[in-house]
């Protein structure tokens, strides 16, 4: 990954709580998995961004190489990686990631 590419994502990463980056967008996901990460945020009604990584193949492979992660979606709270779709699944069924997101935006 080049250093450009990694200021890049860190600076995505600063400038927003809660960052989800995957295919497609959240009024548009264009795979399920992305879907369902979506579906979790609007949920629980918080403000999310999310980056298209469709729309940027830089991304696409650099994000997996910064998180260390092979697949996406990727999300981001507070800008620490979380995880993909079923990570999230399990966080919001066990409660934890309302607080999580809870206490990211009170930061």
């Amino acid at each position: 990954m080049t250093p450009e590419l990694e200021t890049k994502i860190d600076n995505l990463l600063k400038e927003n709580k809660i960052l989800v980056f995957m295919k497609g967008t959240k009024l548009m996901p264009q795979c399920g998995f992305s879907n369902n990460v979506v579906q979790i945020l609007n949920t629980l009604g918080v403000p999310f961004e999310t980056i298209n990584i469709l729309d940027d193949q830089e991304i696409r492979q650099g994000i997996k190489e910064y998180s260390n992660w092979p697949t996406i979606p990727q999300v981001y709270i507070d800008g620490q990686f979380v995880g993909g779709s079923d990570i999230l699944i399990e966080l919001y069924q066990k409660g934890e990631l309302q607080q999580m997101v809870e206490v990211a935006l009170a930061s």
